[in-house]
């Protein structure tokens, strides 16, 4: 297994929200400092959990810049640059890297379905315009179009710079052939938390979770433990933890991690539309699963 460049638990960090649906940075600060202090060793900012969709550019600068401030260098933080469209994402990405970011994220280009050509040229175009490490991101239950393993591993040997991939994907196979045939110090990240321990017996390096903003501390040690060899102890706090990992996906993220984080009582605002609150009915089947876990009374 790969040293890790980033750590093992990376956290996809949710963007607060005031009551009228403005950003809400001073919340967005404390909540980056909360996950460092419970276990995540880097932060990824408006990425799908951080509702990127609905964050203009402007926004996402702004929150990107008082992450840093609030972060002051402790920890890796990681930008979400990537869009649909090339250009924008290019022009964006070198404007994000201005400010001093660790890394910056790519998606896979959702709702235009490129080609894998496309989908090479993409990820080259941004990989060749900034000097940060990229890390690809696929996820094609949103953005429809899988990015196969022979994409990322001619990805990660023609651009040094693309160091690491985020694999939603579910697939095993395909994870199990990325990490085969990828180069030395190229990493696979679990997009998904129920995947992350199987995707590290495999030799993935660790995961991007939505969990952690509830049970890191539990995460940090499952991550550690697998690592470690320890994969009863490992195996144990996954099956602990697959309920809740199931609940926070119960309907579209983040809708159910920002309830969670509500009744734990650390509220930060809710989603912006198209996205909704969770229903009684959401909430009323995810209480017990927090409740069962320690996190509320």
């Amino acid at each position: 297994m790969t040293e890790p460049r980033f750590g093992r638990l990376l956290t996809a960090m949710v963007t607060p929200f005031t009551s009228d649906g403005e950003l809400d940075l001073p919340r967005a600060q404390d909540l980056a400092l909360r996950l460092l202090d419970s276990g995540s060793e880097a932060l990824v900012v408006c990425g799908t959990t951080g509702e990127s969709p609905t964050v203009f550019y402007d926004d996402k600068l702004r929150l990107f810049e008082a992450v840093l401030e609030a972060v002051n260098g402790s920890a890796p933080i990681i930008a979400n640059a990537g869009d649909n469209c090339t250009d924008d994402s290019v022009e964006f990405a070198q404007k994000v890297v201005k400010l001093g970011v660790d890394a910056v994220m790519a998606v896979v280009p959702y709702y235009n379905k490129p080609p894998q050509e496309g989908l090479y040229r993409h990820f080259g175009a941004i990989a060749s315009a900034v000097d940060v490490p990229v890390i690809l991101y696929n996820i094609p239950g949103r953005s429809v179009v899988n990015l196969e393993a022979a994409t990322t591993l001619r990805l990660a040997a023609d651009f040094e710079n693309i160091v690491a991939v985020k694999e939603a994907s579910s697939n095993l196979t395909q994870i199990a052939t990325i990490i085969d045939g990828s180069p030395l110090g190229f990493e696979v990240l679990s997009g998904n938390d129920e995947d992350t321990l199987p995707m590290m017996g495999l030799g993935a390096t660790g995961v991007i979770s939505v969990a952690s903003h509830v049970v890191g501390p539990q995460l940090a040690e499952m991550l550690t433990a697998q690592a470690g060899g320890d994969h009863t102890r490992a195996l144990k706090i996954h099956l602990e933890l697959m309920p809740l990992f199931k609940a926070l996906f119960m309907t579209a993220n983040p809708i159910m991690v920002k309830k969670a984080l509500e009744l734990a009582g650390y509220p930060v605002g809710g989603c912006r539309l198209p996205l909704i609150p969770a229903t009684d009915a959401q909430t009323a089947e995810l209480a017990p699963i927090l409740r069962r876990i320690g996190l509320i009374s």
